[in-house]
């Protein structure tokens, strides 16, 4: 027996649309998206800041029935 929900990252190397086409193949539709920044530690001297360098995208998708 499947999974009811799954959670799909778009992976560093594909588009949004391919991770779509992806979630569709192994049957399931996109039900929510979720966005994390990605920061990197920046030390300048004594100070240290925290600059965004990219982001994760998730979608948690359920079973098609």
């Amino acid at each position: 027996m499947s999974k009811k929900k799954l959670q799909f990252e778009v992976l560093e190397n594909e588009t949004i649309d391919d991770c779509l086409e992806r979630i569709k193949k192994q049957g399931y539709t996109p039900i929510r998206r979720t966005e994390k920044p990605i920061f990197q530690e920046v030390i300048k001297g004594n100070e240290t800041s925290y600059e965004p360098v990219g982001r994760q995208i998730v979608f948690e998708a359920k079973v098609i029935e």
